[in-house]
């Protein structure tokens, strides 16, 4: 348990100080109400009522997202790999090279299909 000791302290450091500041902020912060300040910002754009049904948003949208979780986890693959390059043989630099051309080919894929086009 000794060693643990530190981390532990800093850990009740960080909440004490989490907490100190949201009181501060609370106390002590301007108390402005208006109805601006809680109106939603839509990029400087006058916001609009939300159609009934609660609108649709265009699939484009879900497929750029998707598009963006595969290429983060390429990231979180290609990351140890890097650290461990000095460690690993031939076999482990030829895996990553056809792991990197089929999430390319993926890409080129999307790409040609007009899958980042924002019309």
């Amino acid at each position: 348990m000794n060693p643990y000791i530190p981390l532990v302290a800093m850990v009740a450091l960080a909440t004490v100080f989490v907490f100190l500041m949201i009181w501060l902020s609370i106390n002590i912060g301007p108390k402005r109400y208006n109805r601006t300040k809680y109106d939603s910002f839509e990029c400087g754009v006058e916001p609009t009522p939300a159609p009934p049904g609660g609108g649709r948003f265009d699939v484009k949208y879900y497929i750029t997202a998707m598009l963006f979780i595969i290429f983060d986890i390429e990231i979180v693959f290609l990351y140890p790999w890097a650290v461990a390059f000095d460690h690993l043989g031939t076999f482990a630099v030829v895996e990553m090279i056809i792991f990197i051309a089929a999430a390319f080919i993926a890409y080129l894929y999307v790409l040609r299909r007009g899958g980042l086009d924002w019309e």
